[in-house]
């Protein structure tokens, strides 16, 4: 005999307390599970894009379309699910950016590592993975924007040595000291231009405070090259300029009008570049960071040098602990342990903990590159062109010992 059928309501109904039991469950994993074991789930369940965002529609009822989940969330949650790279060191991304030299969907700068407290204060980075419409209640703008100065106050949670103080994201182990004292491969004798600023986020904006007022294109985000990381790369690449080091500072595109496939677009040019110009041996990922509280709470990095305020530098390193080809990844580690050391000595309180994480975020195309978030989405353009001119006379320093 056959059991009659459900009605529709009582069968919706079902569906939805099953959904929330499976979500509830996958919440009290991520408050609970050692990130490790985070990321490793996030790793394989992200494999598929089409499940991720099909998950985050269902999670954050939005709905519809890939494109229509990603650009209908608001500013909360888009800072929730993962902007930052230091946020993301522990849970695979949203939205998987192929990576070009592996033709693997695995976890890159903007999706590879998540939420993660790595400060004194207990601030929880929060990031975002897409490029959402602005929403003017929300925006950094007018929230409420915290200032913190990100310093370790003990060895707990760090690999350190001399000052130099990483937060370690990957299993691996590493002798901080004796990467310090370990001479570079590089040499920048060998013709001009030497370096390659690029930014794989191009679009990514600080706060705007009155004085530098800009257009959104979505969340702390521009296309107005003179209010984006792209204005700081410029102070950057002017400061290398007058010192005699030789830049070419990329400033298209990669993450508009579509944010996933960033890392692969920015891969290709810089494997252009490199096939043109030989000489580049440096090359710098250059972002802002995204910190914010589940509450909403911004949080902007900064702190006072010479009277003056100014971003906190972040320098991000990247591994093969995601299974990616990069076996030169120690010598990136060492090269920033360098230019951390220079910040440390010529201002105290400049630079934040240099996050050492699973995803090699581009950086296997040379020994010398890295990847350096100035300030965040908190900070104003003035503090990030501040913090940019003292990380580019720091990092200077090391760059002229090469040549």
């Amino acid at each position: 005999m056959k059991k009659a059928p459900l009605h529709p309501i009582r069968k919706i109904a079902r569906r939805g307390l099953a959904l929330c039991l499976t979500l509830s469950a996958l919440w009290m994993v991520w408050l609970t599970a050692d990130l490790p074991a985070v990321s490793d789930l996030g790793q394989t369940l992200g494999q598929s894009a089409d499940f991720v965002t099909t998950a985050l529609s269902l999670e954050l009822g939005t709905g519809g379309s890939s494109d229509s989940t990603l650009s209908g969330l608001d500013t909360w949650q888009s800072l929730l699910l993962g902007q930052s790279v230091r946020l993301q060191a522990g849970v695979s991304s949203i939205a998987q950016d192929s990576d070009k030299q592996t033709q693997d969907d695995s976890a890159q700068t903007d999706t590879s590592d998540a939420s993660q407290t790595d400060t004194n204060t207990d601030t929880t980075s929060q990031s975002s993975e897409d490029d959402s419409e602005a929403n003017p209640q929300n925006s950094a703008t007018n929230a409420n924007i915290v200032a913190k100065t990100i310093l370790p106050v003990s060895a707990d949670g760090y690999d350190c040595a001399d000052g130099i103080y990483i937060k370690n994201y990957t299993d691996y182990d590493i002798d901080v000291d004796a990467l310090l004292k370990q001479p570079l491969s590089l040499d920048l004798s060998q013709g001009s231009p030497q370096v390659l600023i690029i930014h794989t986020h191009t679009t990514e904006s600080y706060a705007m405070d009155g004085t530098d007022v800009y257009e959104e294109s979505g969340t702390a985000r521009t296309l107005d090259e003179n209010y984006s990381v792209v204005r700081v790369g410029n102070e950057v690449a002017d400061i290398f300029t007058q010192l005699g080091i030789s830049v070419i500072h990329d400033t298209e595109y990669y993450d508009y009008p579509n944010y996933n496939g960033a890392y692969s677009r920015s891969a290709e040019a810089i494997e252009s570049y490199l096939e043109q110009y030989p000489s580049i041996k440096i090359i710098i990922d250059l972002h802002r960071d995204a910190l914010t509280d589940s509450d909403g709470t911004i949080y902007k990095t900064v702190t006072t040098i010479d009277g003056v305020e100014t971003a906190q530098v972040d320098l991000i390193i990247g591994t093969d602990a995601n299974g990616q080809e990069h076996p030169n990844w120690r010598e990136n580690l060492a090269f920033a342990e360098k230019i951390q050391q220079s910040m440390n000595n010529l201002y105290p309180t400049l630079a934040r903990p240099i996050a050492l994480c699973k995803s090699r975020y581009n950086q296997s195309y040379s020994v010398g590159a890295f990847l350096v978030e100035i300030g965040t989405h908190g900070n104003t353009l003035q503090e990030a062109l501040a913090g940019a001119r003292l990380f580019a006379r720091s990092a200077a320093q090391v760059l002229l010992d090469l040549t």
